[in-house]
């Protein structure tokens, strides 16, 4: 699948830069453009990967290139005003090119949660290209204005994407990591689980070709109907021997020449890397029964890979969700490891979404309770300087 990739703020533009990396590395051919946008002109000059001419330093006017500090409304606004320059940068988007756009942010900040949501709604007015979302949830020990940002931002965004992939920092923060390391460790992991997803279907000329392919399509029909996913992977590497015997590996099993044995041993193992996909870590932790639409991708060398395997996986898959819409496929790949990637589109019982839409609605009781106080406070003060006003006349 090719995406038009676009960061917004600190954490999109890393993401976006880690993706081109992966591309680099893997050849996958996911990332066709990619996009950073910023109030803050450091985070833009700290990106590696992206190209100087498609980094947009936006709000100069007002922030002079010191970011919105946390203040998504602001972060908002300036998209808002600026959404021209934004455009400048997307109209050298070979959109001809591209199966969908990916707009990413980081939830928890000012530019990326209050920008986003913006954009995405641009992108819809502008294109008929589907317009993903990959929004990253901040940490609960973050603070509490960025589990604010993150309650409204999440309930703009979701309405303003075609389906809204999510991240959530708190399943994945690993203790005594540093806050950096930690960063980096998570977009990482971001980029691994999401990079073998949209990498199936992108075979060039010469490369091995899928028992059963997952094109761009098969995405975007299961990413089709909105609302929010999640990601689940799991892999185990393959042992490489050069000698006589070809590829061996303990996940297909030496049995000795033994076809059936080794078909059923395949098998078996692709079946228990989706059962950990599945009900492993999550890229958004949630129970997976009632999900309304997935899709299985196993990547890995096609000697390890079997139809019998993947459709029985599809068929737990299926059981487990309880929706009869679950698509399967290979993703035959040159790496020593073979991955189960799991999308799951329209989740529904998920934890963190309800306590996010708790704090949003306390947050605008908070704020009604404020305002009114202050207009309260106003009054009184009016009335007191009347009161000490009066015998003077």
């Amino acid at each position: 699948m090719k995406l038009a990739m676009i960061g917004f703020g600190q954490a999109g533009g890393k993401i976006v830069d880690k993706f081109l990396e992966y591309d680099e590395k893997t050849g996958s051919g996911i990332v066709r453009s990619a996009v950073a946008v910023n109030t803050a002109k450091a985070d833009l000059l700290g990106l590696e990967h992206i190209p100087e001419e498609s980094r947009v330093l936006i709000g100069q006017a007002r922030v002079k290139g010191h970011g919105v500090g946390a203040d998504n409304e602001l972060g908002a606004e300036i998209a808002e005003e600026d959404i021209d320059e934004v455009q400048g940068a997307i109209d050298n988007i070979p959109v001809h090119e591209v199966d969908a756009f990916l707009v990413v942010a980081g939830l928890g900040g000012g530019t990326g949660s209050g920008g986003s949501p913006v954009v995405a709604k641009h992108l819809k007015r502008i294109y008929t290209e589907p317009v993903y979302g990959l929004g990253v949830l901040p940490g609960s020990d973050e603070g509490g204005i960025y589990t604010l940002n993150a309650a409204r931002s999440f309930q703009t965004f979701v309405r303003e994407v075609d389906n809204l992939m999510v991240f959530d920092n708190d399943a994945w923060r690993q203790t005594g990591e540093s806050v950096e390391g930690g960063y980096d460790h998570i977009n990482e992991e971001i980029v691994r689980r999401f990079g073998v997803l949209f990498g199936a279907g992108e075979v060039e000329a010469g490369d091995n070709i899928a028992e059963s392919v997952v094109d761009s399509s098969e995405i975007i029909n299961t990413l089709d109907g909105g609302g929010v996913s999640t990601v689940g992977y799991a892999s185990e590497d393959v042992e490489v021997n050069s000698g006589g015997g070809g590829l061996l590996s303990r996940f297909k099993g030496d049995s000795g020449g033994d076809d059936s044995m080794d078909t059923a041993n395949t098998t078996n193992r692709i079946t228990s890397l989706v059962r950990k996909a599945a009900l492993g870590r999550l890229t958004l932790p949630c129970e997976i029964e009632g999900t309304e639409r997935a899709l299985l991708v196993m990547a890995g060398p096609p000697e390890h890979l079997n139809r019998k395997g993947i459709e029985r996986g599809r068929k737990w898959l299926e059981e487990q969700t309880g929706s009869m819409e679950v698509r399967g496929g290979d993703y035959p790949t040159n790496a020593p490891k073979v991955a189960a990637s799991i999308l799951l589109s329209g989740v529904h019982n998920v934890p963190r979404i309800k306590e996010l839409q708790q704090v949003a609605i306390e947050a605008q009781d908070n704020i009604d309770d404020i305002r009114q106080q202050s207009e309260d406070n106003l009054q009184n003060l009016v009335e007191d300087d009347e009161d000490e006003l009066d015998p003077l006349f």
